[in-house]
């Protein structure tokens, strides 16, 4: 196979460094950047007048069947024995267009060239990497919102310490999470500036609009120094960074994972559908997801590493040291991604006991810190109250007792302050609520940090969506609530509801506005203490696929666990979307019978087509007393 460079040579390259030297089996990655890379580079050629539009027209059409012929038959590239896939590009170019194939790489260095591929190779990844931690983010908003009344014992140096809600361990980790989404986000800043036009190291000596060609390519603008930009590697680091840090802040919430499901703490229990068996011992359920999570993490800190150690100590420009960019970013990007893809299945299936998780936050003289608090209400300085609860922590100790179990009488052998109402003082109900400063896991502090996480995932999923204000509705939004419905009900998607029937239901509406503009409405109509259903649900035309359809149902799911409802169902034709809102379909003979009534009123009752599907809104259900 002849190479690109062979002309300054006279002998054949010895296998041996064919092998060592050749980069196709990994950078075969970068075809479609290569491909997009090279698209934008002809039309540059074009308007520079360095081609005709006729030929740089015939140069974008044998790209895309470059493209094509390489997407759908991998083993061209795989066993192909060009040097990487710029020459693997030019030879098949060159095979569909002949001789006008090779005036491609006109006024354009493979330095250029491939620094362009990796950086949009890099963009793509980083906002993958950004759209699974948003999912991770969102499947522990959502267990916050299903354990957010857990009593969950907090550990320091794997001792047990104080309690928490376990809604407050949940959000720990959107906290570490948000800021790794923020590093990938800030990483994918700096690295959409277009190297393409540098050339080798000092520019290209054709007159392309550099800055036509990055906005072409969807970066920010050119490279600003063709020297710095070809030999530059900063996002490969910056996104190493990111990959190793979030995947450090996996193997945490991994390795906790694993300790709270293990026998000896028996706080939590995996799915089976993420854990595996023994091959000899028949009673082991092995935490293996986490512990692959757990161990992917020392690759992701070995190709940080490794790229800073290839960049240490290289000199200006372009280095053939660089090829090893590649291998790490790629594999790190591949496995992080995993990682980031299991999380929300190991998640989503995880069962928190309740009861063991109480025992164990009450246990081990965790309420300790609660006694020195009540000793110091009392008038004790601190460390004089520090001193006597460890004293009456000995002695309960001694008297193999929880210190609630001690008497008055002989909390007063050892601190004559302490009276009958130390008691409630050692809830671990009062231990949380005492905890309200803003970030702590008092109830209500978790209350608003869930929904300021929510919110903020929401402008994450759907920037337009989180630009509209959704609210109660007033009786001014009535003709446009009435017009959405009708819009729709035209469409076969909604039922009928006359303006009288919207109008004397108006309290169960809530509507989506953009400025003094109605774009989106629904209802919660409450059918009993334990069930809701979302109705008339609905976005004005021209304002579909911003989410906010998503953003309102998650509105009224909200809406009704703070009235305390644990369930919502829908009766729907689209049952997709609310799947993706996290609604699970059910038999509509489930349903109270009162709902089985309204549907018998229903004019398709006869010729049904709705999907009957029902979500937790994550509120403990009412318990009558009869």
């Amino acid at each position: 196979m002849t190479v690109t460079w062979a002309g300054r040579f006279e002998k054949a390259a010895d296998p041996m460094f064919r092998k060592f030297n050749d980069s196709l089996s990994f950078d075969r990655t970068l075809l479609c950047e290569d491909i997009e890379g090279s698209v934008a580079w002809a039309r540059a050629l074009a308007r520079a007048q360095v081609l005709t539009q006729a030929e740089s027209d015939a140069l974008v059409t044998a790209l895309g069947d470059v493209l094509g012929h390489g997407v759908d038959n991998p083993a061209a590239l795989a066993n192909a024995a060009d040097e990487d896939i710029h020459s693997w590009v030019e030879r098949e170019l060159v095979a569909r267009v002949g001789d006008l194939g090779k005036k491609l790489h006109t006024g354009r260095s493979r330095n250029d060239q491939v620094a362009t591929d990796l950086r949009l190779w890099t963009l793509k990844e980083t906002a993958r990497r950004q759209s699974e931690i948003d999912a991770c983010i969102g499947s522990l908003i959502a267990l916050a919102e299903r354990e957010r009344e857990t009593a969950f014992p907090g550990y320091t140096h794997l001792q047990r310490a104080q309690p928490l809600l376990f809604a407050h361990w949940s959000l720990a980790y959107v906290e570490m999470l948000s800021r790794d989404r923020g590093r990938f986000e800030d990483a994918a800043r700096r690295a959409r500036q277009c190297p393409l036009g540098s050339g080798a190291l000092t520019g290209t000596a054709y007159p392309i609009d550099r800055a036509r060609l990055a906005r072409d390519l969807g970066f920010s603008a050119p490279t600003a120094n063709s020297l710095d930009a070809v030999s530059d590697r900063d996002f490969v680091v910056e996104t190493l960074a990111a990959a190793a840090l979030c995947s450090v802040h996996l193997s945490r919430l991994a390795e906790d994972l694993i300790f709270y499901s293990s026998s000896e703490a028996g706080l939590v229990e995996l799915s089976e559908s993420v854990t595996s068996g023994s091959s000899l011992m028949p009673q082991k359920k092995n935490p293996d997801a986490l512990e692959l999570i757990r161990g992917k993490t020392g690759r992701q800190v070995a190709g940080l590493v490794s790229i800073l150690t290839v960049l240490k100590g290289l000199p200006l420009a372009y280095n053939k040291d660089l090829q090893e960019d590649k291998e790490p970013l790629f594999d790190s990007m591949e496995h992080l991604s995993l990682c980031l893809r299991m999380v929300p299945a190991v998640l989503d299936g995880l069962v928190i006991n309740r009861e063991r998780s109480f025992a164990a936050a009450q246990g081990g003289y965790s309420n300790a810190t609660e006694l020195a608090d009540y000793l110091v209400s009392k008038g004790l300085p601190f460390r004089d109250a520090h001193h006597s609860a460890g004293r009456l922590v000995r002695e309960a100790i001694r008297e193999q007792k929880p210190l609630e179990r001690l008497s008055v009488e002989q909390f007063q052998r050892i601190e004559p302050l302490v009276d009958a109402d130390v008691y409630v003082a050692l809830r671990v109900d009062s231990a949380l609520a005492k905890r309200s400063v803003e970030g702590g896991t008092a109830p209500a502090q978790v209350a608003q940090s869930i929904a300021t996480a929510r919110r903020d995932l929401s402008r994450h999923l759907d920037p337009t969506a989180a630009n509209a204000l959704i609210r109660e509705a007033r009786i001014d939004d009535l003709d446009a609530i009435c017009a959405i419905i009708e819009h729709w009900r035209a469409q076969g998607e909604h039922l009928p509801r006359s303006r009288e029937e919207v109008l004397e239901s108006l309290s169960e509406f809530a509507v989506a506005v953009d400025g003094d503009e109605v774009i989106g409405c629904g209802s919660l109509w409450i059918y009993t203490p334990q069930l809701a259903e979302i109705r008339s649900l609905g976005i004005a035309p021209g304002k579909r696929g911003s989410g906010l359809g998503t953003t309102l149902t998650k509105y009224f799911v909200e809406w009704a666990a703070d009235l305390g409802i644990p369930r919502v169902f829908v009766l729907t034709r689209a049952p997709e979307f609310f799947a993706r809102c996290g609604f699970k379909t059910v038999s509509v003979s489930i349903l109270p019978e009162k709902v089985l009534k309204d549907c018998a009123k229903c004019p398709r009752n006869t010729a049904c087509d709705e999907v009957a599907m029902v979500l937790d809104t994550g509120a403990p259900p009412l318990v009558t007393v009869t």
